[in-house]
């Protein structure tokens, strides 16, 4: 009797595990292995862009947060201005935070057939207190305007809207001052329609070095230990939706990958402006080379563009452009 009853303990336990990897953690496709092949002659365009912005962002401008005002101006201003170069009519979200203007920064896409569906791309541009942010997050913010521009002239179903937030770092963190929380809210406010918000968090430093890559306990137990792979990373309530982009990723980008749909608690997995989008209803995900759990230089002042591996982000904002096409144009 005590045996048949342990047995069926261990039964259950069993389908609630095979049940957590099904709803968290299997993803569809396989990520890629081997040897990355070298950039494509249009990705080695893309990878000069990226520097070029990262440099202008983190090296040129450099810390920039209310700390130093004027630098997160001039961080808005280049935004702006490369958007407007690119043929957009930006648009700007201001918002007063201790007796500063400061601004989320728009630009759209119109969509053909469905323009009341929204794909938001979007990167804070402000970065840390005693920090250039070249990484955090100057990164992300080069891949919003990279992309930004290679699909100004598109012809999308549903409308594709890239946005700069400002004021994601500490002491805004999850804050209802954060920018993107600002922003969302008035999307919910405004009853817009997204569809699924993409947010790009530190996706530029990669390394093949054995146990570089850590994680919140227990996801070392299933997840790879050495920091080469770009992740999409959501809660369970957004599983399917970090099931349907790294599927897309995966087939059309020859680059190690990883997906989780994890609870919204654990460390790291809602640390970014996908945040402020959950709080507001919206789908939204995470995409990011994991940051802390790798990136030696996080959040401090060696976060400089020297320490960026353009050709791994110039692959990953590769992939992402497709993504986010697959996303605008799906039934």
């Amino acid at each position: 009797m005590i045996a048949s009853r342990w047995l069926a303990i261990a039964g259950m336990v069993l389908m609630v595990l095979i049940g957590v990897w099904y709803a968290m953690i299997r993803m569809p496709g396989e990520s890629f292995h081997g040897p990355i092949p070298t950039l494509s002659a249009d990705e080695q365009v893309l990878e000069r862009e990226l520097r070029s912005h990262v440099f202008t962002l983190a090296g040129e401008i450099g810390e920039r947060n209310l700390w130093h005002y004027d630098k997160l101006q001039q961080a808005a201003e280049y935004i702006r201005t490369t958007f407007q170069r690119a043929g957009y009519e930006v648009s700007g979200q201001e918002y007063q935070v201790s007796g500063q203007t400061c601004q989320n920064i728009e630009v759209q896409v119109k969509g053909a057939k469905r323009p009341e569906g929204i794909v938001l791309v979007g990167a804070h541009y402000d970065s840390v207190k005693g920090s250039p942010g070249a990484n955090d997050n100057g990164t992300g913010v080069a891949a919003v305007l990279a992309l930004a521009g290679r699909l100004a002239d598109s012809r999308p179903s549903r409308t594709i809207r890239f946005v700069a937030f400002v004021n994601e770092e500490p002491p805004l963190f999850q804050s209802h001052q954060m920018g993107s929380r600002v922003y969302a809210k008035r999307s919910r406010e405004r009853g817009e329609q997204i569809t699924l918000m993409v947010s790009l968090e530190t996706i530029g430093y990669y390394t093949e070095e054995a146990g570089s890559q850590s994680y919140p306990f227990p996801l070392q137990l299933i997840y790879p230990r050495t920091g080469n792979f770009i992740a999409f990373v959501s809660n369970t309530d957004n599983g399917p939706w970090v099931r349907k982009t790294i599927d897309s990723f995966r087939q059309y980008t020859q680059f190690p990958s990883e997906g989780a749909a994890l609870f919204g608690w654990l460390p790291g997995v809602g640390w970014s402006d996908h945040w402020g989008f959950w709080k507001e209803g919206f789908p939204a995900i995470m995409v990011t080379d994991t940051a802390l759990f790798r990136d030696p230089y996080y959040h401090t002042a060696h976060d400089t563009p020297d320490h960026i591996h353009y050709d791994h982000l110039a692959r990953v904002t590769a992939g992402l452009h497709q993504v986010i096409e697959d996303i605008a144009n799906a039934p």
